[in-house]
């Protein structure tokens, strides 16, 4: 089943939205936040206690090649390891590119009911 998937392009919403679904219920092990910043992504993740899409979610070739790769390939390369298509990828990566930030949440049968 492929990920719930929402962009925010304001960080305390985002965080808003992280809280809600642990509320609910929805385990942390599968809330993710994802942008073009690294340090957006960890401060993010951080103060909403969500997960960033590491080598723990990747296979350790994709994880190793993206030592060398571009922000924009990496940001695809984990969109498409968690469970994406490579034109969702390319799409979700050209929306990180305008500043947006993206809430992924896997096992997420609720989801869309919660964040309405």
């Amino acid at each position: 089943m492929k990920p719930f998937i929402k962009e925010y392009t304001n960080d305390q919403q985002l965080k808003e939205a992280i809280q809600i679904l642990k509320d609910k219920g929805i385990h942390k092990e599968d809330v993710y936040v994802l942008s073009h910043d690294d340090d957006r992504t960890n401060r993010i993740a951080d103060g909403a206690d969500a997960n960033t899409i590491g080598i723990r979610e990747m296979d350790i070739g994709h994880a190793v090649g993206n030592l060398f790769s571009t922000q924009g390939d990496e940001l695809r390369t984990k969109l498409t390891e968690i469970g994406f298509s490579q034109a969702e990828a390319e799409n979700y990566e050209e929306d990180m590119d305008e500043g947006k930030v993206l809430l992924i949440v896997t096992n997420h049968e609720e989801v869309n009911r919660y964040l309405q």
